[in-house]
């Protein structure tokens, strides 16, 4: 029974998806749930998992093709057996085919086929049949070396030259090569929307400076506690996502988005937190921070990063969120100014932690320091708001009760 494979329904947000990467070959055999290709979206990489047990009878559209909702991508054999390999006759058994014979015939499979052309998925085949190409001189860019479509247009648009050849040639002394790589639909989409946010809002950046001392001495005093307790690591990102959410409370405006010209005020804290992967930097939001501990948003923050990193993010979990965090200084980054995350109106900047002198009743100590920054929105956000958004922000982290007392 053949079983249609369909892209998932996507949301009203994203249009369409482009085929990134197919897990399986045609005539490969497929469990239940096996991930066979994956979709990449102008957010998420979407997995789509085989639906029976049996064989990949056909693949319809091949890496870099755009797909839509509930499009047909492959056909699936229920139940089928992938195809082995026949085994061998005896030497013993075998009787020598006739020279003439041998002549005559293998000029014809050769012709029918080609020479690696049986490896082929149907809209390659075609291609390399149209072309008379042999695949077998062609370079693969595939899984496992697969040679794709796209590798015998390529093929074929450079007049049959090797693409192995080509990338096995040494540069030559003093020369300057150089390497052209499309976008990927996530990398695009980000390039999008950091213009259209540069583009369409009045943006401004204030900074402050906090000392983590006291944030510091708790994580070092109770940090194993905690971790026995809840099983995370207490870490610095909680106080900083409970220290914004209570200053979120108290400068609600800082917390709203622009509707035209409405001002959305939300009533609830929903922090992004932006997150950097392979394929570009993400947001997933952390939804009713108001009401979380910091054993809640430890975890959270976790389950986000190991998502990131494993590619399993969903779109759920980066739709919506009122009010943004990202944190430079995991990388280094002294200072910065950091884009709105539209229809948001505002963003913190956390970053590197550095030891520096500063003075403190009179006297000149050292302490653990780091810039932070806030950009905002100035068409509904008062530069007076935001500097105090982030007085407020400081004085929690300079005195950690405070937010655990909701001071």
């Amino acid at each position: 029974m053949s079983i249609e494979v369909k892209v998932p329904v996507l949301p009203e947000s994203v249009s369409d998806a482009t085929i990134a990467t197919w897990h399986k070959k045609a005539g490969d055999a497929v469990k239940r749930d096996e991930n066979l290709v994956d979709l990449e979206t102008d957010k998420v990489v979407l997995e789509v998992p085989s639906p029976v047990d049996g064989v990949l009878k056909e693949i319809k559209h091949e890496v870099g093709d755009t797909v839509n909702s509930e499009q047909i991508i492959a056909i699936i054999e229920e139940g089928a057996a992938a195809a082995k390999e026949e085994p061998k006759a005896d030497a013993k058994d075998e009787k020598p085919a006739p020279v003439a014979a041998a002549k005559s015939e293998a000029p014809k499979a050769e012709k029918a086929s080609g020479k690696g052309n049986e490896d082929l998925s149907p809209a390659g085949l075609r291609v390399a049949t149209e072309q008379k190409i042999d695949a077998s001189k062609v370079e693969g860019t595939g899984r496992d070396g697969r040679v794709t479509k796209e590798d015998l247009v390529n093929y074929s648009k450079d007049g049959g030259s090797s693409k192995a050849a080509t990338q096995a040639a040494k540069p030559t002394p003093g020369s300057r090569p150089e390497e052209r790589v499309p976008m990927t639909r996530m990398r695009a989409k980000i390039a999008e929307r950091l213009m259209q946010s540069k583009n369409s809002i009045a943006m401004l950046t204030s900074f402050n400076e906090v000392n983590l001392a006291e944030v510091t001495k708790m994580r070092k005093s109770l940090g194993e506690q905690f971790q026995k307790t809840h099983g995370i690591k207490l870490g610095f990102m909680s106080f900083f996502v409970k220290a914004a959410a209570e200053a979120l409370k108290r400068r609600p405006i800082v917390n709203a988005s622009v509707d035209g010209n409405d001002i959305i005020y939300h009533g609830y804290q929903d922090i992004s937190i932006a997150v950097s992967t392979e394929k570009g930097l993400v947001t997933p939001v952390l939804r009713d921070v108001q009401n979380m501990g910091f054993a809640d948003i430890e975890q959270g923050i976790a389950d986000y990063a190991k998502k990131a990193r494993d590619g399993k993010l969903g779109l759920d979990d980066l739709q919506g969120g009122t009010f943004t965090i990202t944190n430079g200084g995991t990388f280094g980054s002294l200072l910065s100014t950091p884009i709105v995350n539209p229809p948001q109106s505002a963003i913190l900047g956390m970053h590197t932690i550095k030891d520096r002198a500063i003075v403190e009743n009179g006297q000149v100590i050292v302490a653990p320091m780091m810039y932070i920054a806030i950009s905002y929105d100035h068409r509904i956000i008062d530069g007076k708001d935001a500097v105090l958004f982030l007085v407020d922000i400081k004085d929690q982290l300079e005195n950690p009760q405070r937010m655990l007392l909701g001071l």
